[in-house]
């Protein structure tokens, strides 16, 4: 095989390499919707958060980077009350079905991602992202997921689920994310 040629083909298996290294799949539609409450207020709101699921959801293969590892959770995402950052009942059986996922998976890590809804300021927005990440990191650990499998983050107001400038709206905003990837 001539010189040329050998290089050729060490350049293509290098490319395709990067290229499937690179490959991420598409985010899902998350199909949970907030619960809205019944006055349009801000305040508690009744119901419970759907737990349907696609199947890019139920392989793990959402939101790009995440590993591709059976029986991961179905829910992804823990709702709050307004102005608030403490857990839910209805959202704990979601949130230890995750512990239980990390604890049978020591590669897998995940990312608790907290978000508020666009009232108040930047800064007070972030600051109770945090709290709602923290606490269900907190929680995570106390039904037996490690430490270092579970980062805490907060986007404040930055990622919001819904556009809208009303209630149904906020509320699917004031929330934590499950982002699941790769162990480093």
């Amino acid at each position: 095989m001539s010189r040329s040629v050998a290089n050729s083909c060490l350049a293509l298996a290098v490319a395709a390499a990067l290229a499937a290294g690179c490959a991420t799949d598409t985010p899902p539609a998350d199909t949970q919707a907030a619960p809205a409450s019944a006055s349009g207020m801000p305040g508690p709101s009744a119901g419970s958060v759907a737990t349907k699921s696609s199947p890019a959801q139920r392989t793990g293969s959402a939101r790009g980077a995440q590993p591709a590892l059976k029986n991961m959770p179905a829910q992804r995402s823990v709702y709050y009350d307004f102005d608030r950052a403490e857990i839910k009942p209805e959202f704990r059986p979601a949130i230890e079905a995750h512990a239980r996922y990390l604890r049978d998976n020591a590669e897998a890590r995940v990312t608790v991602e907290g978000n508020g809804d666009e009232r108040g300021s930047r800064e007070y927005n972030l600051a109770l992202g945090q709290k709602r990440a923290e606490a269900v990191r907190q929680e995570l650990r106390l039904w037996g997921a490690s430490d270092h499998q579970i980062e805490a983050v907060s986007y404040g107001e930055e990622k919001p689920k819904a556009l809208g400038h009303d209630e149904g709206s906020w509320s699917e905003n004031r929330r934590s994310d499950f982002v699941y990837r790769r162990g480093e």
